[in-house]
């Protein structure tokens, strides 16, 4: 693989922290990518990875993959695309979507703590969709 091709695949991955630090800015928690087989802590703040220090990251992530199969079933169940996903947790939000090429896809899921009046995640999938669409799937790929 070249520099450039390198340089790409590590873009990609700075561009989709960048674009979640802009819309949550200090409230940022974490950002992970993951496939079906691997995942990848993209950031993770100091005291988000004290308190995850003790639990089975591969095992949260593993819960995450699921999406996967609820993606295909809304897909033929609903008259309208799967976007993401919002889970409210005390004390955090946390944001899922996936990444795709066609069948090709990456799962990415950040988190930020509550706040009032909440967020706008329609704007960050939409976010998420232009840096995608800046890059190939491949550079988001963990690992």
């Amino acid at each position: 693989m070249g520099d450039h091709d390198r340089e790409r695949r590590g873009g990609g991955k700075e561009a989709l922290v960048e674009a979640f630090s802009a819309f949550g800015s200090d409230a940022l928690r974490d950002v992970w990518l993951f496939d079906q087989r691997d995942h990848e802590e993209l950031y993770l703040r100091d005291d988000v990875a004290r308190k995850i220090a003790d639990i089975d990251v591969p095992r949260f992530v593993d819960n995450e993959r699921y999406g996967y199969v609820t993606r295909d079933t809304y897909s033929d169940l609903y008259y309208a695309d799967y976007e993401y996903t919002v889970r409210g947790f005390d004390g955090f939000e946390q944001f899922r979507t996936f990444l795709a090429d066609g069948e090709e896809k990456v799962g990415v899921f950040a988190s930020f703590d509550c706040r009032d009046g909440g967020y706008d995640f329609g704007a960050l999938d939409a976010t998420v969709s232009e840096v995608v669409a800046d890059y190939p799937i491949e550079a988001f790929e963990p690992g």
